[in-house]
C-alpha cells in the first residue's frame, strides 16, 4: 500500500511539473513581443479579443479596457483597422455589436472596424483572423495575463503578431493564474494538433458555413 501511495504521489507530481513546464514554455515563447503601446509597430490590424458583457449589454470593464487601448492605437496611427472578435453564439449575448458600438461612439469610423462574431475563444479568434479575415500582421490587444497565450497562438498559426497590454502600467494580477496555466497547456495542444475553429469559415455566424 505504501508503494502504491508513493507511486501515485510521484505520478501526480510529474503531471503537475509537466503542466508547469508546458505553461512556462507558452508563457515565455513570444514574451519578447510584448511592447509598450507607444512603441507598437505599424500594423494593418489591431486584433481585440472579447471579454464578456456587463449588465445592459455594454462591454465588461475588462473588455472596455481592451477597447480603449485599441482606440488609442488607432488614434496614434499605429493601426489602420480594428478587428473586434467576440462570441455571439448566444442570441442574448451580442458581444461584437457592443464592441463596435463602443469604439464608434468614441470616434473610430465604422469603415475602420471589422467584426468577427464567431470568435468563441482565443484560439478561434486567432485562427479565424488569419484564415477568414486574411490577417498576416497584427497588434494583439488584451490584458497582460492573457497576452502571452494570445501571442503564442497567433504567431503559431501564421500571424506576425506583437502584443500591447491593455492594462499597461497597472499591477499584474494573479487572479487568473491557475486558469491561464491550464489554458496555455490547452493552447499548445490545439496548435500542435492544428485544430479547426468551431466555425472555420464565414465572417459572421449568420454567413454560410
Amino acid at each position: 500500500m505504501r508503494g502504491w501511495v508513493l507511486g501515485l504521489l510521484g505520478s501526480g507530481l510529474a503531471m503537475v511539473l509537466g503542466v508547469w513546464v508546458v505553461s512556462l514554455y507558452v508563457d515565455e515563447r513570444y514574451a519578447d513581443r510584448i511592447i509598450p503601446r507607444s512603441q507598437a509597430p505599424q500594423a494593418p490590424v489591431a486584433l481585440v479579443y472579447g471579454a464578456g458583457l456587463a449588465p445592459g449589454g455594454v462591454p465588461s470593464p475588462v473588455l472596455a479596457q481592451r477597447l480603449d487601448a485599441a482606440i488609442a492605437l488607432y488614434r496614434a496611427g499605429k493601426v489602420d483597422t480594428l478587428l473586434l472578435s467576440g462570441d455571439n453564439s448566444d442570441p442574448f449575448h451580442d458581444e461584437t455589436r457592443a464592441m463596435v458600438r463602443y469604439v464608434v461612439d468614441r470616434g473610430v469610423p465604422a469603415s475602420a472596424v471589422q467584426e468577427d462574431d464567431a470568435g468563441l475563444s482565443t484560439y478561434d479568434s486567432s485562427v479565424r483572423a488569419h484564415t477568414v479575415f486574411g490577417v498576416r500582421e497584427a497588434v494583439l490587444v488584451t490584458q497582460r495575463f492573457h497576452l502571452t497565450r494570445a501571442l503564442y497562438i497567433a504567431n503559431s498559426v501564421g500571424i506576425d503578431a506583437w502584443g500591447v497590454a491593455a492594462d499597461e502600467g497597472r499591477p499584474r494580477t494573479r487572479r487568473y493564474a491557475l486558469r491561464e496555466t491550464l489554458s496555455r497547456v490547452l493552447a499548445l495542444g490545439m496548435v500542435l494538433a492544428e485544430a479547426k475553429p468551431r466555425y472555420p469559415s464565414g465572417r459572421t455566424l449568420a454567413a454560410p458555413r
